[in-house]
């Protein structure tokens, strides 16, 4: 089991082309205490923020201008060496969950979400995450 520091220290990513959405999001993870939230509004620039930056999650909304969710995680998937993309899809269109998930994404939130909810599938997707790269303190141990 990976420790609440380790899935608070945790690298994410906010990408969504509404700033309102962004805001609410990044507000409330950095009220829950996680210290390292990236955002963009801007679709384009993932991939490229991803390769620099390495995050463990990215919360991927799906309906937006010039580049698609779904779009997003096809390049992601170029670049991404886990089987799972880090990406949980948060988006206001429930019906594209399974295509979501088909398209790779981990899990999926609809708008408008429930706070306790969001984060618990935040945490779940974290620390799954992480001892899957071996960052847990039980696998450090059995090193």
């Amino acid at each position: 089991m990976a420790s609440s520091a380790e899935i608070h220290d945790a690298r994410l990513l906010i990408v969504d082309d509404r700033a309102s959405d962004v805001l609410l999001l990044s507000s409330i993870l950095g009220a829950e205490g996680y210290g390292s939230v990236d955002v963009t509004l801007d679709p384009v620039t993932v991939c490229e923020l991803h390769r620099k930056n390495h995050y463990d999650l990215i919360l991927l909304d799906l309906n937006m201008p010039r580049m698609n969710g779904f779009e997003v995680m096809e390049e992601l998937k170029g670049i991404e060496e886990s089987a799972d993309l880090p990406v949980l899809v948060v988006t206001t269109q429930p019906d594209h969950w399974i295509r979501a998930l088909g398209a790779g994404a981990m899990d999926f939130v609809s708008k408008p979400y429930k706070i306790p909810e969001l984060l618990g599938h935040i945490h779940y997707l974290l620390e799954s995450r992480l001892l899957a790269r071996g960052s847990g303190p039980a696998t450090k141990a059995a090193r």
